[in-house]
């Protein structure tokens, strides 16, 4: 169930990292809040700046990369002031992620069960018993049968979709009150798919933790999010509750997505799929305007000015030089 306390808030972030050719604005001035029993799904093409979003909001960044922003806070606490150990003692305590392709997350050298252990016998202080038998619970809760003999395997001894489990076991060893998925379904089939977002949904609703997914898949955003932050070229160009934005999506980008989707009963067997023309532009240097002006088709020149901010009253908001977008014109 979502409440009105916001674990994560965060204004005005951004990331920049410098290159032989010019600094690289990766992320660009977002702004979002995340509430506990809440699932806000971030969305957009690969090279939109998702993956190093969830990154900054972790701490992980590489050493090239510099992060600012107006506020950073985890419930209530101003993470821009705190020190390396005060964010270690967040991270995968408080605030834990699950990473993209677990095969390289994992460490195949350590047995799950010491890589499940590690970090709870840290942050606990738990002994070696209580650490295995709360690994062993988790792997049991995220639907892993035989647990207790897991703990002895290897991750290359394990399926994609137990790895897949396995991290999540990992992630919620700590009770954190903030999960960041990225691509937490990525690789998998259909069928596994589905079990891993059913299973994040579950035990969301069961532990009440504020969770913040990272994907480019639509049909799993309309499957789990409460709202939908969509990315484009380093900035959120809309964001609103995830019904609104399925039913009226505003922006031409998110316009073009959702058109891309093929829907049971409508899309015509072997149909063409609706397409967005062009590639994400270069984050490198200033960009003036609107970053999507180059693909879109209701481009025009005041798209390279300053872009207003349009918001309706149910807190749906968009950047585009027009209000409102025409339905029909979606990709044209």
């Amino acid at each position: 169930m979502v409440t009105d306390e916001i674990v994560l808030d965060v204004k005005g972030l951004t990331v920049d990292i410098a290159t032989p050719r010019g600094t690289l604005h990766v992320v660009r001035d977002i702004s979002l809040q995340v509430k506990r029993g809440e699932t806000l799904c971030i969305v957009g093409e690969s090279g939109c700046g998702k993956s190093i979003t969830s990154l900054s909001m972790m701490g992980l960044l590489p050493k090239t990369a510099k992060r600012n922003s107006r506020v950073f806070e985890f419930l209530g606490e101003d993470l821009t002031r705190a020190t390396n150990s005060r964010i270690n003692d967040l991270r995968g305590n408080r605030m834990a992620m699950i990473f993209q392709e677990p095969m390289t997350a994992l460490n195949p050298a350590y047995t799950i069960g010491d890589q499940l252990t590690e970090h709870y016998r840290h942050h606990r202080k738990a002994s070696a018993e209580e650490a295995r038998l709360r690994a062993v619970e988790l792997l049991e809760k995220v639907g892993i049968a035989s647990a207790a003999e897991r703990l002895g395997q290897y991750p290359h001894q394990l399926s994609g979709g137990l790895r897949q489990r396995v991290m999540i076991a990992m992630a919620l060893m700590c009770g954190p009150e903030l999960l960041i998925a990225d691509e937490p379904s990525t690789a998998l089939d259909v069928t596994i798919q589905a079990q891993i977002l059913r299973l994040l949904a579950d035990l969301q609703d069961e532990l009440g933790i504020a969770m913040v997914l990272i994907t480019h898949d639509l049909g799993v955003v309309a499957r789990i999010a409460d709202r939908v932050a969509v990315m484009y070229a380093g900035q959120i160009v809309e964001e609103g509750a995830a019904a609104d934005i399925f039913a009226a999506p505003q922006h031409p980008y998110t316009r073009g997505l959702i058109s891309c989707i093929p829907i049971p009963g409508k899309t015509i067997p072997g149909g063409k799929l609706g397409t967005i023309p062009g590639v994400v532009p270069s984050l490198i240097g200033e960009m003036k305007g609107c970053a999507f002006k180059d693909r879109c088709a209701h481009a025009q020149a005041r798209c390279s000015e300053t872009i207003p901010l349009h918001k309706t009253h149910q807190g749906q908001q968009w950047r585009c030089v027009m209000n409102e977008m025409n339905p029909s014109g979606a990709g044209q």
